[in-house]
């Protein structure tokens, strides 16, 4: 896969005036871009930028570069931008294959054998028909990222994905997590309050 990189030119944000954050940055393949701060500085009104869904009432500037693609001309959902939450946000009414499945693009052939592979590849042979809520939390998680990747995403956003999680599940998936990040090849921008999820990205922290 041709390495991605994510480009952050003089971006701004402000709300009611008052800027809250401003960002240079140049995030390489398989590179976690960590930012830092309280609640209310501006860390998931970037994430919002970057993917295409600020609310109306923040202002923003500064233009966004995906493996030079400008993403400021494009929607939403033509960005390939891949988003992790506090919450995996599997879906209740869909087996575990079925939440794989709906990320997997529909041009794909053998939609079932990728799934079966993907299961294969987190440790869940076998899970295809199980209730996601007879998962463990950690398991979950795998899940979560696997039908991110499956999107084929070009880059991913984390907002406190592991905030959660006890700490010693927390070690555990934030560790596949940048893993899975880096066999990709996916640059990554995350917001987090915990010094130990910068830590563990090794990567540049920016903060607020």
């Amino acid at each position: 896969m041709k390495a991605q990189h994510l480009q952050l030119n003089n971006v701004r944000i402000a709300l009611q005036g008052r800027e809250l954050l401003a960002v240079d940055a140049v995030i390489n393949a398989g590179e976690v871009l960590t930012v830092m701060g309280p609640s209310g500085a501006g860390k998931s009104s970037l994430l919002a930028y970057v993917a295409g869904f600020l609310a109306p009432a923040f202002e923003a500037s500064g233009e966004l570069f995906l493996d030079g693609a400008h993403l400021n001309r494009l929607p939403a959902e033509q960005r390939r931008v891949g988003l992790l939450f506090q919450d995996p946000l599997l879906f209740p009414h869909l087996s575990v294959g079925g939440n794989l499945r709906f990320g997997i693009p529909a041009a794909a052939q053998d939609k079932d054998a990728i799934v079966t592979d993907a299961l294969a590849s987190i440790g869940l042979q076998g899970f295809e028909q199980r209730d996601p809520e007879t998962l463990s939390g950690g398991q979950k998680s795998r899940v979560a990222l696997q039908r991110l990747l499956l999107s084929q995403p070009k880059a991913v956003l984390l907002d406190e994905p592991f905030s959660r999680l006890d700490t010693h599940l927390r070690r555990e998936v934030r560790e596949f997590v940048f893993k899975r990040l880096r066999e990709a090849g996916l640059p990554a921008i995350m917001v987090t309050h915990d010094q130990e999820d910068a830590e563990a990205a090794n990567g540049a922290v920016i903060a607020l």
